[in-house]
């Protein structure tokens, strides 16, 4: 990367800091007015304390998880001023109403193309009943359809996915989506970049979606030109800004990648460097992505054009939505779904929660992040009280260290019913996935943790009776082998809880 190139991106971590900076000097000034007025006049006080209460029993009356409701009344009851404050700014969705109402009419706006056909329906329940349940559910509350009539391939690690995805990008014929959460202008993104210079060329509508906070340490909002420049159109997804803005904490968390309607990537990687190479800081960073080949890819089209209308909806996308002429040689089941943090339906943990009660004999899990919920914990040990096989591979080595002792902080309430837990030795381990029996995955970007199940938009990828499950379950096994299982050492509470980790645990939903 040039010395200038390094020096815009310095300046553009710089600009999120400030912005930090600055949201935390308005929360900050919010909070010291309020309290200035309860510290001097008696009424202001005694209304404070009844809203306190007013707010903690509207908090327990509503539907949102139990951690989160435990975690929204502690901080109100026990710091009314400052408990107030922070709710009335983070912790319901009124100041987000004109956000909601923009996706909401997206959805609406492109639910036609998201019709089930009963008849795949119809054909999945006679293979398996609680599986149907699940589509079901996906289906209603994600919008997206349960599919056949498409080819799955799964590459356990990244440079397998980005030579295919090289491949399909050379091939294409009338436009290429991406979307992802972080992009890096250095070797991953040029091998890339003549690719789309050379199809812009050639008349293919190149789109890229990008977080801002994901890619800020990545590149710089130049990037936005120099992709113009070429033809390439980009946006940019939430940019951050000094004024406050709860909205801010939803990232966009996806990772999208979408050849003329016919070809899709997803998986756990990012466009940059550091997840397709080893290091001396995170070892060898483990991560895997997924190729669709067939009808399943429009679910991935209609998530992409959602997202760039939701930055900027000025054109009509039917063009992109015509459904293309495929046969394919597996006849699985295939469900593409999203996840938004702006209703109030957690689909991914859901999904995840539906697959494990499902399972017969094995659970098996890998995610960079254990961060969960009180009902995923309990469903875990529920299954390894039935004497499932319940396995989890966690991180060797951590990419962010705090985080990672939080996440140890999870391993005593799950080894004591028996489930099994691993540190993944040859480095970091990025990939999310949970596999049931062998036979049934769910693959994506959703980490186990608050964060992607309930802040962030997602995406994911529930399959079944696909060839790809059968690799899905021998990396798994694979990893086992070089990974150190830590059960026994985790047995013992006291040893894997202190006081930071604890009280991290009782904000982690607010986060």
């Amino acid at each position: 990367m040039r010395v200038e190139q390094k020096g815009i991106i310095k300046n553009s971590i710089s600009r999120i800091i400030f912005v930090g900076l600055a949201v935390l000097a308005q929360v900050s000034w919010l909070i010291a007015i309020s309290h200035i007025l309860v510290e001097y006049y008696t009424v202001a006080s005694v209304l404070v304390r009844i809203l306190a209460v007013i707010l903690a029993i509207g908090v327990y009356d509503n539907s949102k998880n139990a951690m989160f409701k435990l975690s929204w009344i502690i901080v109100i009851l026990s710091l009314p001023v400052f408990g107030i404050c922070i709710y009335l700014l983070f912790g319901h969705k009124d100041s987000m109403r004109f956000i909601i109402k923009k996706f909401d009419y997206l959805a609406h706006h492109f639910l036609p193309y998201k019709n089930q056909d009963e008849n795949i329906m119809l054909k999945l329940g006679k293979e398996d009943e609680y599986l149907l349940n699940q589509s079901k559910y996906i289906k209603k509350y994600s919008g997206y359809p349960l599919y056949q009539n498409t080819d799955i391939e799964f590459f356990p690690e990244t440079r397998l996915a980005l030579d295919s995805m090289l491949k399909a990008l050379k091939e294409a014929r009338e436009y290429i989506f991406m979307e992802y959460y972080a992009i890096e202008e250095a070797d991953i993104f040029e091998q890339i970049s003549p690719i789309l210079k050379s199809k812009v060329k050639q008349g293919v509508d190149i789109r890229i979606i990008y977080d801002d906070v994901g890619s800020v340490g990545f590149i710089d909002p130049g990037f936005i030109r120099r992709m113009e420049a070429i033809g390439v159109k980009c946006r940019v997804f939430n940019p951050v800004h000094p004024i406050f803005n709860i909205f801010m904490n939803n990232r966009d968390h996806r990772k999208i990648c979408v050849i003329d309607g016919i070809v899709g990537f997803t998986g756990g990687y990012n466009i940059a460097d550091k997840y397709f190479s080893d290091s001396k800081r995170y070892g060898h960073w483990k991560d895997s992505g997924i190729k669709l080949i067939g009808d399943a890819v429009l679910s991935l089209t209609v998530m992409f054009l959602e997202m760039w209308s939701a930055v900027k909806n000025d054109e009509d996308y039917g063009r992109f939505l015509k459904k293309i002429p495929y046969k394919s040689k597996e006849d699985g089941f295939v469900q593409v779904y999203a996840d938004s943090p702006l209703d109030e339906e957690s689909v991914s943990e859901n999904a995840y929660l539906n697959l494990i009660k499902s399972a017969k004999y094995s659970v098996y899990i890998t995610t960079p992040y254990l961060i969960i919920s009180d009902e995923m914990i309990r469903e875990l040990n529920m299954a390894a009280q039935r004497g499932l096989d319940v396995r989890i591979v966690t991180p060797g080595i951590p990419d962010k260290r705090f985080i990672y002792g939080v996440t140890k902080s999870y391993y005593s309430s799950l080894v004591k019913s028996g489930i099994r837990i691993y540190k993944y030795s040859p480095g970091f381990l990025h990939q999310k996935g949970l596999i049931v029996d062998g036979s049934c995955a769910i693959v994506g970007t959703v980490n186990f943790d608050y964060r992607s199940l309930y802040h962030n938009f997602e995406d994911a990828v529930l399959l079944y009776k696909y060839k790809a499950i059968d690799i899905i379950y021998e990396d798994f096994l694979k990893l086992l082998e070089v990974s150190d299982e830590v059960s026994e050492q985790y047995k013992d509470v006291r040893r894997s809880l202190n006081i930071i980790h604890i009280i991290y645990r009782l904000i982690a939903p607010l986060l």
